[in-house]
């Protein structure tokens, strides 16, 4: 791997560009490592899926960034973004994340509002009187 390489993972509103390049095995997301990112174990664990599917978690660095949505949107857009990237690295990567599911983008998104409703599907409440 002569320089980065560099992906994009999305899901929900969130957006991440990450790049990755040979390290030491940091994380860091915004400017910030990953684990004072998101403080959430179940968070930080989905950002190191890839890289554990791969056993490769001590040898790329990587910084994201990531914009839109809220956090688990960021951090399953972090997931999509640093598999894709791994794959740029070497193909031989892609049968263990198709494997374990950390290529597919998750289409779902938030149904619109629609007309006479309070959201898309909550009715306003009801009054008999």
């Amino acid at each position: 791997m002569e320089k980065q390489k560099n992906a994009v993972g999305r899901r929900k509103e969130a957006v991440t560009r990450v790049f990755l390049s040979k390290g030491e095995g940091a994380i860091t997301i915004n400017g910030k490592d990953y684990k004072t990112y998101f403080p959430l174990v179940y968070l930080q664990n989905q950002v190191e899926a890839p890289l554990k599917a791969v056993e490769s978690a001590d040898k790329y660095n990587v910084v994201v960034n990531a914009t839109g949505g809220g956090v688990k949107g960021q951090a399953e857009a972090a997931k999509l973004g640093i598999a894709r990237a791994l794959i740029e690295v070497s193909a031989d990567y892609r049968p263990a994340l198709k494997a374990a599911g950390l290529l597919k983008r998750d289409p779902r998104g938030v149904e619109r509002k629609k007309p006479g409703k309070k959201k898309a599907r909550r009715s306003y409440q009801f009054s008999k009187r």
